[in-house]
């Protein structure tokens, strides 16, 4: 299961790969049919990866965090929180940036209503970006308590989940639906990688519990009680399972190599794909091009990650490089090192 690409394990760049393209596919799927005032066949794809797609990246995310838990605070604070607060608060800017000039015509505050809406998105995470906004507490959460049996950390997290909790807070409101995941991955790390192996060895066996999982899946999900408490948990750990088998499989096929690479820079998708997306959405819709909305959003989602990927190849070797990887001014090692660090 070890990658030759850079130390890199293949079936985890597979899972983000997948992943961020279902993160893609969904604003720009929701984005599209908001704009038109109608839905599309992309809608029920959408649906489909409801249960799961956020759940196995918080999953992912959590795998290696063994590896460096038990560094010092100043260490560890840099990895896991500076490096996500920089490229959030940089992101951040980029985005609120665009969107001044309209917030400003509309607010009767005028520019006074653009900075209430800037220092806004430092309590109340921005959009598309909260996903790196929370990783950072998830991170500083897990090592605080790393003394906890991880057991009863499982069985609260877990009751969080199925709680009805709605405060209309992002921070709160995701991290109770969320942090299960994340510290699944964590302590069950050995556990999934095991489990991935297995499923490379029984592809038959797995690509069976594929199918039945997709049938289950949808039944689910489109008879409306994929989101009922305790059924959304089992369908969250379920979901993140069927990735993880997926992605063990797709490692013998050169075919899905695209993907890999997606999943090596998903944070760098991730930052950047509102860019294509919300061009590709504009020029889509106001010339009719295309009428039929499921094809609109599908291709919003390939303009969102092909766009994100054009920018990066563009800056990299460019001063403009600091949008996706860290300046060393940015850290709180100083050591003798590359002067950036990449963006993941």
């Amino acid at each position: 299961m070890n990658a030759p690409h850079a130390g890199r394990i293949d079936w985890v760049d597979y899972a983000k790969g997948f992943c961020i393209i279902m993160v893609v596919m969904m604003h720009s799927t929701l984005g599209v049919e908001a704009a038109a005032g109608r839905e599309g066949w992309m809608h029920y794809l959408v649906a489909f990866a409801k249960p799961f797609r956020m759940p196995d990246f918080f999953l992912i995310s959590g795998l290696f965090l063994a590896r460096v838990i038990d560094r010092d605070w100043r260490t560890y604070l840099d990895r896991k929180v500076v490096h996500f607060v920089y490229f959030y608060v940089l992101w951040v800017t980029i985005q609120i940036g665009m969107k001044a000039p309209g917030v400003a015509a509309e607010a009767a505050d005028g520019w006074v209503e653009v900075v209430r809406f800037y220092l806004t998105a430092f309590i109340e995470p921005f959009g598309t970006l909260w996903f790196i906004y929370l990783l950072p507490v998830f991170f500083v959460v897990t090592k605080l308590l790393r003394r906890v049996p991880p057991l009863a950390i499982v069985l609260v997290a877990a009751a969080l989940e199925i709680a009805p909790i709605d405060t209309g807070w992002t921070l709160i409101d995701e991290f109770a639906g969320r942090y299960v995941y994340f510290f699944a991955g964590y302590w069950l790390a050995p556990h999934i990688f095991r489990f991935a192996g297995m499923m490379l060895a029984r592809p038959v066996a797995a690509g069976a519990g594929l199918a039945l999982w997709a049938v289950l899946n949808g039944i689910l999900v489109f008879t409306g009680y994929g989101d009922l408490p305790f059924m959304s948990l089992g369908l969250g750990l379920l979901g993140a399972g069927a990735v993880v088998t997926a992605a063990a499989l797709m490692t013998q096929s050169e075919l899905c190599s695209p993907l890999r690479y997606l999943g090596a820079n998903s944070i760098v998708i991730y930052l950047a794909f509102f860019l294509g997306m919300a061009a590709s959405r504009v020029v889509l819709l106001k010339t009719g091009i295309v009428t039929d909305i499921g094809t609109i959003a599908l291709l919003v989602t390939a303009a969102g990650v092909s766009g994100a990927l054009i920018v990066f190849w563009l800056v990299r070797n460019t001063p403009l490089r600091f949008l996706f990887e860290r300046p060393d001014w940015a850290k709180l090692e100083r050591k003798r090192a590359p002067a950036l660090q990449p963006a993941e």
